[in-house]
């Protein structure tokens, strides 16, 4: 079974090698071009038919028939295969298939009416007689030597051609990792081991997943059949999209490595090779299959909802980061799979990879992907669509709810209705337009763009069309959804911890932190938007025993509102609230109502002695101690604008409706 898979798929996809072979196997100068003279001698002084250069055949002036030309050249060809294939052919049952595929080929090449290379195609992808190890083996080896196929088709992805392209170029990767743990954020947890996969790209990069390098502190990478390992060093990462760069400054690494190419989206039900490292097992391994769909997914890591490929190929633990080939080019990269289901798994697509690379060259750092800042709703409702005014054909989301510090609050309200994004219509259930009959949500359009780059909208307000420009950026959350690859920032003061809120705080309650957590500091972490930038929400994380704050030590978990009267902005602004303290007392109004009261010169005393019993050796984390960074990048500051909110009803209407 495993070989008539072999052989379907490389006579399905690489037509020529397939040609190249036989004309090896049987003498012929090139069975592509026509069938020649020179090799087979004809009975009774028959002229071969001539080639022309339509595809055509002829046989004007042969004494001998059509039907006598064909059966003469398939036993010809039966002679040469038993003469080379003596033991295959004691199976008489595999004779006769084979005679039977011959009998089909031959047919095909001496009738006028199959002389179409499409015709040809056709009868080829019928003969899938059984064949050697051997056999499948050299057209493997021609296929990856030549490229191409005789007529200039791409290789194909039988399990050799795949396996020897990706020798040179896939690499496994060994991570030592330490994460920060945020109830004591002045420690690390105990240090693991992480392995997976890469493969090496343009400009001598190594391309692999974010969760395969995350929080690393010593990263070294080996290639197929060397024993040695290399050190290397993470250039750029982005967690989001989970995807990483990795450079090797060793020359002796790069001697025998060869680049991928990216190629594009496959098609649905199109074969997939993934290579990598899983576990398993220490070599590489090649594994098949086919595309199942394309669609934004939620990406495990990053908690991002980006393009995703989902194929039925096993992918398992260290297979991250490995690519999946089809032909000779990349079409995405393995990074997770669906838990408790069987062969379901999913690659990143070009896309995603090339918006990554393309940040990293242009800025050299990972920026992230944009997004309008909006919440939608879908309007298949009949009576919603009358009440929005939407005329009959005209299709949209509604916009439920706008954030703020993002251009688009500028330019859209709530109750507005999304008709149609860069002149693509939005169809009511959010999805636009992808390629065939498939179609796909309309963010894949925002998360392809740049930062910084504006988008075309066109909305639907109390029944007029209008267009407004938006400038586009990565959305910041109030409550960060991730901070690998940094230490969690904390400040202590009489033994009252306090940091930023994060949903990795929230994840050292367990897997089910979801209902473990604090429920209000959860539905805050979920729901809670940025309102100013560079706000944070501080918490009172835990309280260090000492008497100076006997009788609060269950006021942890609460968020802390003000720092003697003064609004909390960040864990910054609290810091330097606490140390300019010129009052006797300290008071920390926290969620909740609860009120934290502290002589402060007697706090400042407790607060050395309660470090050295814990053993913590600083007070403050260290990026609190460094400067400042701009809250804002320079494509989050929203346009200058003009007209004033209320007026921009006023902009340029569209002159019709945009049907879907």
């Amino acid at each position: 079974m495993f070989l008539r898979y072999q052989m379907s798929s490389a006579l399905r996809l690489s037509r020529g090698p397939i040609e190249k072979y036989l004309a090896r196997q049987f003498s012929f100068p090139s069975i592509a071009g026509g069938l020649l003279t020179d090799s087979i001698s004809s009975p009774c002084g028959a002229q071969r038919p001539r080639y022309s250069v339509d595809g055509e055949n002829s046989f004007s002036n042969s004494p001998l028939d059509e039907l006598g030309w064909r059966s003469f050249l398939k036993d010809q060809i039966l002679d040469r295969y038993r003469e080379k294939n003596a033991t295959h052919f004691k199976d008489l049952e595999l004779s006769a298939k084979f005679s039977s595929g011959i009998d089909a080929w031959t047919s095909c090449r001496s009738r006028a009416t199959c002389r179409r290379r499409s015709q040809e195609l056709k009868v080829l992808e019928s003969w899938t007689p059984r064949v050697s190890h051997a056999s499948v083996r050299e057209i493997s080896s021609i296929s990856l030597k030549d490229g191409v196929s005789g007529h200039g088709e791409p290789v194909g992805t039988d399990a050799y051609a795949i396996t020897e392209l990706a020798l040179d170029s896939v690499v496994k990767i060994f991570t030592m990792a330490s994460s920060p743990n945020y109830f004591l954020p002045w420690q690390n947890k105990p240090q693991r081991e992480i392995t997976g996969s890469g493969f090496v790209i343009s400009e001598r990069r190594i391309l692999t997943n974010a969760h395969v390098v995350a929080d690393q502190t010593y990263v070294v990478v080996r290639k197929h059949g060397s024993p040695s390992k290399y050190r290397a060093e993470v250039q750029a990462v982005g967690h989001e999209c989970d995807l990483a760069l990795l450079k090797i400054d060793d020359e002796e690494f790069w001697t025998g490595m060869r680049a991928l190419q990216l190629g594009d989206i496959p098609y649905l039900q199109e074969s997939v090779a993934v290579v990598g490292y899983p576990q398993g097992g220490d070599n590489i391994s090649v594994t098949g299959g086919v595309v199942s769909r394309v669609e934004p997914t939620q990406y495990v890591h990053g908690a991002a909802h980006l393009m995703a490929i989902q194929i039925d190929a096993a992918i398992n633990p260290g297979n991250s980061g490995g690519p999946a080939l089809m032909e000779d080019k990349v079409v995405g990269v393995a990074f997770q799979n669906l838990a408790g289901a069987e062969n379901i798994g999913y690659i990143i697509p070009v896309p995603i990879i090339n918006h990554f690379l393309e940040d990293v060259e242009e800025r050299n750092r990972y920026v992230g992907f944009c997004s309008l800042g909006l919440t939608c709703q879908a309007t298949e409702n009949a009576q919603l669509r009358e009440l929005l005014k939407m005329a009959p054909g005209v299709t949209g989301v509604l916009v439920s709810k706008v954030q703020k510090l993002t251009d688009t609050n500028q330019w859209i309200k709530k109750d507005d209705v999304l008709l149609a994004f860069d002149g693509s219509p939005i169809a009511n259930d959010g999805t636009v337009h992808f390629r065939n009959r498939e179609r796909i949500s309309f963010d894949h359009l925002v998360s392809i763009k740049k930062a910084g780059e504006k988008a075309r909208l066109t909305i639907l307000r109390d029944g007029k069309t209008l267009d407004v420009h938006v400038k586009l950026a990565p959305l910041r959350p109030l409550v960060p959804i991730h901070q690998f690859d940094r230490l969690p920032s904390y400040f202590i003061f009489a033994g009252l911890v306090f940091t930023p809120l994060t949903q990795p705080y929230l994840h050292e309650y367990g897997d089910d932190w979801y209902n473990t957590s604090p429920r209000r500091l959860c539905n805050r972490a979920l729901t809670a938007t940025l309102e100013k930038p560079g706000e944070q929400l501080v918490i009172l994380s835990q309280v260090l025993m000492d008497e100076i704050n006997a009788g609060y030590e269950r006021l942890a978990e609460l968020q802390v509102l003000k720092v003697n009267g003064v609004e909390v902005h960040n864990l910054r602004h609290l810091t330097e609230l606490v140390e300019s303290c010129t009052s006797s007392s300290l008071r920390f109004d926290l969620d909740d109502g609860r009120v934290v009261v502290l002589n402060f010169q007697n706090a400042k005393e407790a607060s050395l002695r309660i470090l050295q019993r814990h053993r913590i050796p600083s007070h403050i984390s260290l990026d609190l101690l460094q400067p400042s960074t701009p809250d804002l990048e320079e494509w989050e500051v929203p346009q200058q604008v003009d007209t004033p909110q209320e007026e921009v009803a006023s902009l340029k209407p569209v002159a019709q409706m945009l049907p879907l």
